[in-house]
């Protein structure tokens, strides 16, 4: 398969980590290699447009962001790239994560952002794998292998 980073997962702030880790594990029992970066669409909005207009020719083939409360970044990553965003809310303390699910879910026609339940980090590996299979047999085959042992349990 690959060595170097297939999957970009970039989020607003570290305490989003924590909720992260089942995509990270979930990627990593894939074999899928990815980036992770830390980068908010509105304290570093420059890092962000840096990092998301040059993931395509670093290889990353898609892009996982997760953002809680005003959750932008899925979508100002959006705007930077041709790639495909898959939006990960974040469960908050004000509103347990609608906020975060609705500011991912209404983007605006162009700019579309896929997007998991809120703290659905562990989907969000899997259907980044699946896009990852649409065009690669290998990725393909690790879904249908990861479907057939759910079918089993």
């Amino acid at each position: 398969m690959a060595d170097k980073p297939l999957v970009g997962i970039i989020m607003g702030s570290k305490s989003d980590m924590p909720a992260m880790e089942g995509c990270t594990k979930q990627l990593e029992e894939f074999g899928v290699p990815y980036e992770l970066v830390v980068a908010s669409a509105h304290r570093a909005p420059a890092k962000v447009h840096e990092w998301a207009s040059t993931a395509a020719d670093r290889g990353i083939k898609v892009i996982i962001a997760a953002a809680g409360k005003a959750a932008h970044l899925g979508g100002v990553v959006a705007a930077y790239t041709p790639l495909p965003i898959v939006g990960v809310p974040m469960k908050t303390s004000d509103l347990g994560g609608m906020d975060s699910l609705l500011s991912m879910v209404q983007m605006p026609s162009g700019v579309p952002v896929a997007c998991v339940a809120i703290g659905g980090a562990k989907n969000a590996a899997i259907y980044a794998t699946q896009i990852l299979g649409a065009t690669d047999p290998a990725w393909r085959e690790v879904i249908v292998r990861f479907k057939q042992e759910m079918a089993e349990a």
